[in-house]
């Protein structure tokens, strides 16, 4: 029965799928996205020399406010959330500065510092948002496609190092596992119909999971040592402490995050069929504004969209908003119970890495469906994406290339994707397609 002019039939964005659907639907969002999360509480906790008790409410904290953050990006608040099905969590931009913050201050607290400049760039990003948000107009299909290709390709490395463990170089154990994962995802991709092969996924990792097990390739201890309820009190980790020189270093990295979270509000925009706008940029952008601010109350940092789930909505094709903000609704919990996450870093890393390469490959596939919709007749346009690709791909062939440059320039040009799509912008405004169409005509009405 189809739905009368008057009921038209919501955007599959907007659409709310059965709570079975929800609930796996969400747990695969947690699933692809849990590393990234606890990597930068992990690396900050032991540059500051927190406990492993301390640690571990570090790690819960980042978890909550991760999913604070995504129920506020998939549902919205007044004009705070893009409604997008876009997941949030502590972005590792920040990680370096946050580093140096730590090393200034080492004397004595040194979080207090880094709470406070984080809070103050969560303001800035709220109140930047409007003007930050006009530059829409500067994405066209050949800067966003390389953009969206860029960000696949710069997460591919990720999901190498996991593969390998973190090691200079993979072990057969590894390399099986990866490898007995990667074909599970795409057995259930091709084999499976309907909601089953939407958790494609989830279930490569289970699979994955179960052969590493007899293996021993399955370390429980996290979840043997994780304690059943951990939750952090504001300002566990101390009350924020404003310093001119870190409040500017922060700043310099929220407009980093900000031109990484358009670029992957945009290419969300494209995969779900629902462009982005100026004004759900806007609305994007701030509520990574506020969500960072609020997250320094509970102990967390700056945060951002993670590029890996806008790989897993084009892998599975579940768009619907209410799945990942299912996935908030799991992170909070995760937060306040920790031994639930301790299920979740059952996963090792081998695993995680064979579903990587078809997660992140999958946004590189986005990528190259939007550039299919620029005119490649222009060579401009071929000279613009493959320049842009080039430099977006430096930092991931050799990470320490720009070691020496300013550190403030570092913060930019360290980040593939940052540095590739500032010369895609740059290149489209002096040789685009606009440009090419403004001198044609004005050939033609000079013959005429």
């Amino acid at each position: 029965m189809s739905e009368s002019p008057d009921h038209p039939s919501p955007h599959p964005v907007d659409a709310r799928p059965p709570l079975p659907q929800l609930v796996l639907g969400g747990i695969q969002h947690v699933a692809a996205m849990y590393a990234g999360v606890v990597a930068p509480p992990l690396v900050i906790g032991a540059a500051v020399g927190l406990s492993p008790g301390q640690l571990s409410l570090l790690i819960s904290a980042s978890l909550f406010t991760a999913g604070l953050a995504t129920l506020l990006q998939t549902l919205g608040l007044w004009r705070f959330g893009a409604r997008l099905p876009l997941v949030n969590g502590v972005t590792f931009a920040s990680v370096a500065p946050i580093l140096a913050i730590a090393e200034q201050h080492k004397s004595g607290g040194a979080l207090g510092v880094v709470y406070g400049a984080t809070l103050v760039g969560g303001l800035f990003v709220v109140l930047a948002a409007p003007f930050f948000s006009k530059l829409t107009r500067f994405f066209p299909p050949v800067v966003t496609g390389t953009v969206i290709t860029l960000i696949g390709v710069s997460l591919l490395p990720v999901a190498v190092q996991w593969i390998s463990a973190q090691r200079p170089a993979a072990r057969p154990s590894g390399l099986l596992l990866a490898g007995v994962t990667l074909l599970a995802v795409l057995v259930f991709t091709r084999f499976l119909s309907g909601f089953w092969s939407r958790i494609a996924l989830l279930l490569g990792l289970v699979a994955g999971t179960l052969v590493a097990w007899p293996l021993g390739e399955v370390d429980a201890s996290t979840l043997k040592q994780a304690p059943v309820f951990g939750i952090v009190t504001p300002f566990h980790f101390g009350a924020p402490v404003f310093d001119v020189a870190a409040i500017v270093s922060m700043a310099i990295v929220m407009l980093v995050v900000m031109a990484e979270s358009t670029a992957d509000l945009l290419a969300l925009g494209e995969i779900v069929g629902r462009p982005t706008t100026s004004r759900t940029l806007a609305d994007g952008l701030r509520a990574d504004g506020l969500a960072t601010a609020v997250s320094t109350i509970f102990g967390g940092f700056a945060c951002t969209a993670f590029a890996q789930n806008i790989g897993l909505v084009s892998l599975t094709r579940m768009v619907s908003r209410y799945v990942v903000a299912a996935s908030g609704v799991v992170l909070v919990v995760l937060g306040v119970l920790p031994v639930t996450g301790g299920v979740i870093a059952l996963v090792p890393q081998p695993v995680l890495g064979g579903a990587g390469l078809v997660l992140f490959g999958s946004v590189a596939v986005s990528g190259v469906r939007t550039l299919a919709k620029a005119s490649f007749e222009h060579p401009a346009n071929v000279a613009i994406v493959a320049a842009s690709l080039g430099i977006g791909l430096i930092p991931i062939a050799l990470p320490d290339f720009y070691s020496g440059f300013p550190a403030a320039l570092q913060v930019v040009l360290n980040s593939g994707i940052s540095a590739g799509c500032l010369t895609a912008v740059v290149l489209n405004l002096a040789f685009g397609e606009r440009l090419i169409e403004r001198s044609s005509a004005k050939e033609l009405s000079s013959v005429s």
